[in-house]
């Protein structure tokens, strides 16, 4: 994950709807509060790196933070009941996250993920094991998350991963997979290259 601040964060995540490939290069201000107002994952995105910021900065503002987080938590909820999208503010999330269609998606509270990631519709990411092994997958950076997908667990998800509609994963996937099935089988090195797409000029991405 990067050292960008939280506000950056969320640039980067509205970029990836602003500018979704590199053959975007301007949009209005006007198409640009368009997306924000029409966009559920947008919705969700603006209250969870609210959110994130104010659990991050508890000790530092801690008056503040008193204050404001109730206030974020009841917005959280709107959001959730209104999009069924679900992602905690104690989630570790990078930056560039992508939610593609709004619709029950659910993220565990000990998310970790890495930067400019797509999240689809359906998609579960979940704790399992009992006690001490009771653990979270780590998901990479640019990893495609396709509709339906359940990830369960001590799994390590490599960067540049894509997973298949549908799929369940129950074990670890190394850089560059492509994986499908119940349970997910790595069937090529080929990437999520022609998944997670983004204006690279834009996000100042190599």
């Amino acid at each position: 994950m990067t050292n960008s601040s939280n506000d950056q964060y969320l640039k980067y995540d509205l970029y990836r709807y602003f500018y979704p490939d590199d053959q975007t290069e301007t949009i209005s201000f006007l198409g640009k509060l368009r997306l924000i107002v029409l966009t559920q994952g947008i919705w969700a995105l603006i209250i969870y790196r609210a959110g994130f910021w104010c659990v991050r900065n508890s000790k530092r503002l801690g008056v503040l933070v008193r204050l404001l987080l109730p206030c974020l938590t009841v917005c959280q909820k709107i959001v959730e009941i209104a999009t069924g999208i679900d992602i905690p503010f104690t989630a570790r999330i990078g930056r560039g996250l992508y939610i593609g269609h709004f619709g029950q998606i659910i993220l565990s509270t000990r998310t970790v993920m890495g930067e400019f990631c797509n999240l689809s519709q359906g998609v579960t990411i979940g704790e399992a094991g009992r006690g001490a092994e009771r653990h979270v997958p780590r998901i990479g950076d640019r990893v495609y998350i396709a509709p339906g997908v359940k990830l369960f667990g001590k799994l390590t998800i490599g960067n540049d991963v894509a997973i298949g509609a549908n799929a369940v994963v129950t074990r670890d996937l190394p850089d560059n997979a492509v994986a499908v099935g119940i349970p997910a089988k790595v069937i090529n090195l080929e990437s999520s290259r022609d998944f997670v797409n983004f204006n690279h000029r834009k996000m100042g991405i190599p």
